[in-house]
């Protein structure tokens, strides 16, 4: 029985928590209600946890004060989408209560939850109910009951825990969208099952196994020669099906054209592959035309059995995160914010070589790969930020889920940041088309580029992830999707008549200026048709086609 929480004890239940939600992150991101594939909630929170596993097994917390600052340090620049956001202000707020504690009994740690909700509620310009903020709320104020009636702290998160889940079953009655959908909170359910990690540690319960966890997978280069290999390249990657039925088989042909050893296991939602190649980019390459990659190991065999047979460790993926810190600290040190040359700067974030193109020729300093399938961190945003020679840094995010990621950086720099809230590609490239490089005062830009954003529609054409009844349309996991300023326009089995929808809806706003980036699975001629449909229903508008290069879109459209 633990009376008290000390910064050990502290250390295994974030580990513990982390583990139980990455375990079910798939059945998290299940919860999404809309059906086009999306950095899932899911993921999203395993992976800003994640952050804080990193740190947490860096050092040996001394209180429970050290142990939460580092985590709430590590989730707020790990976090990744608004759910990750939100859980690191409910990390924060915690930590803030637990500032100079050595210990923490149950009312200590339930006063602590409820600072972390004030933390998340005072950090959402709109909060919503029916969300993990309800849950989180709910739990808190049982926690925080709990203790006062003299419950011990497993037994007072116990009784939290047992109403959050009461309250996250109420959720799909409170929310429209999730009643429609006949489904429960996803950032409340992932809470919760942090909590119940981090219960069970308290328990002294076993950890879940979750993929992350178990042995990686390593081949046996003791008993190979540099020349014995074929195939220099070790290669495994998971990839999330774009519908469940795919075939694989085209796949598994060309991966066993340009190497051996292959191996794919799959299920209803993903499969793994594992060859032996001499050109990895290719492997995944054509398998991302099967689906979304979500993740990827690659090792050199050669170099590997080299290191064996001249006595040394040989260098592998797990050392990638000593990697990496070395890297982004130049040893021990922070990476050094670029040194200010002129007053304003931009930073834009997209997917795709084109969009990186279209934004740095309309003046952005610096692009951060991120959109839809993968939310970048507040970390890979706030890198960006401090590599931009300038005073104040403009950040365009582009996806209404990095928005809050964005808005963390301002609290983690010396430069002024603001944010400008765009939602789609279009709205960031029309906002940058409205700048004045010569304003003379940051508000001035500030009111430019934010007023710009309402005049342009943004349409986007997709595949379902999966099976979905939403606003009255029954979709099948592979349809093609047509989407208008983020609400679901269309669907349909062909891509031409969707385009077509689009278009007669252009030409009733009397769009004047239409743009269309064509994504990495379309070719140009097939774009030039698509353009084609526009320009045929819309004669009086002028009608661009550009390469975006992006992934999970085959097609982004501008219309003002």
């Amino acid at each position: 029985m633990n009376e008290q929480i000390s910064g050990a004890l502290f250390k295994r239940m974030v580990l513990h928590g982390a583990a139980s939600v990455t375990a079910q992150k798939q059945a998290i991101n299940d919860l999404n209600v809309f059906p086009v594939p999306d950095g899932d909630t899911g993921t999203n929170m395993s992976m800003t946890i994640g952050a804080a596993v990193t740190e947490l097994r860096r050092c040996e917390p001394e209180s429970v004060d050290r142990a939460a600052s580092v985590t709430a340090s590590a989730l707020l620049r790990g976090a990744r989408g608004n759910s990750g956001v939100i859980l690191s202000l409910l990390f924060r707020g915690l930590s803030k209560a637990l500032k100079g504690h050595e210990t923490a009994d149950a009312a200590a740690l339930a006063a602590a939850m409820q600072e972390g909700v004030s933390a998340a509620y005072k950090a959402v310009m709109k909060p919503a109910e029916g969300t993990v903020l309800t849950v989180s709320r709910l739990t808190a104020k049982r926690a925080v009951d709990a203790a006062a009636e003299g419950l011990d702290v497993e037994a007072m998160l116990d009784s939290a825990i047992r109403t959050g889940y009461e309250t996250l079953a109420q959720t799909t009655d409170m929310n429209p969208v999730l009643k429609k959908a006949g489904v429960v909170d996803a950032g409340g359910k992932g809470y919760l099952l942090i909590l119940e990690g981090m219960l069970a540690e308290l328990r002294g319960e076993p950890m879940p196994e979750t993929e992350e966890s178990g042995e990686p997978e390593k081949a046996d280069f003791g008993a190979l020669s540099a020349e014995e290999i074929t195939f220099a390249f070790d290669t495994v990657f998971i990839v999330r099906k774009a519908f469940e039925n795919i075939s694989l088989e085209p796949l598994r042909t060309y991966l066993n054209s340009i190497g051996d050893s292959l191996v794919i296991g799959e299920d209803d939602e993903a499969f793994k592959v594992h060859v032996h190649t001499n050109v990895p980019g290719n492997a995944l390459n054509e398998a991302q035309k099967y689906g979304t990659l979500e993740l990827a190991k690659i090792e050199n065999m050669r170099t590997q059995a080299e290191e064996l047979a001249a006595g040394k460790k040989a260098q592998s993926t797990d050392d990638l995160d000593a990697v990496e810190a070395e890297l982004e600290s130049g040893g021990t040190q922070p990476a050094k914010s670029a040194e200010p040359e002129k007053k304003y700067g931009f930073l834009a974030v997209c997917a795709g070589a084109g969009l990186e193109a279209v934004f740095r020729d309309l003046g952005a300093d610096a692009v951060v790969s991120g959109g839809q399938t993968m939310n970048p961190s507040t970390e890979s945003i706030l890198k960006g930020v401090e590599a931009v020679p300038a005073e104040t840094v403009f950040i365009l995010p582009n996806n209404g889920n990095i928005i809050m990621a964005a808005q963390q950086c301002a609290a983690l720099t010396e430069k002024n940041v603001v944010v400008i809230p765009t939602k789609t590609v279009p709205q960031g490239v029309t906002a940058m088309m409205n700048v004045d490089f010569e304003a003379e005062d940051a508000q001035t830009i500030t009111d430019a580029m934010t007023g710009a954003i309402s005049a342009v529609t943004t349409a986007q054409i997709t595949y379902a992830a999966r099976d979905s009844d939403f606003d009255g349309f029954d979709i099948k996991a592979g349809d093609y999707l047509a989407l208008e300023d983020g609400k679901l326009f269309g669907t349909d089995g062909s891509i031409a008549a969707l385009a077509s929808k689009l278009a007669r809806d252009a030409q009733e706003r009397q769009s004047s200026f239409i743009s269309l980036y064509f994504g990495e699975d379309v070719t140009e001629e097939d774009a030039q048709k698509t353009a084609r449909i526009f320009e045929s229903a819309c004669p009086d508008a002028e009608v661009a086609v550009l390469s975006g290069g992006q992934p999970v879109y085959y097609y982004i459209i501008s219309m003002e």
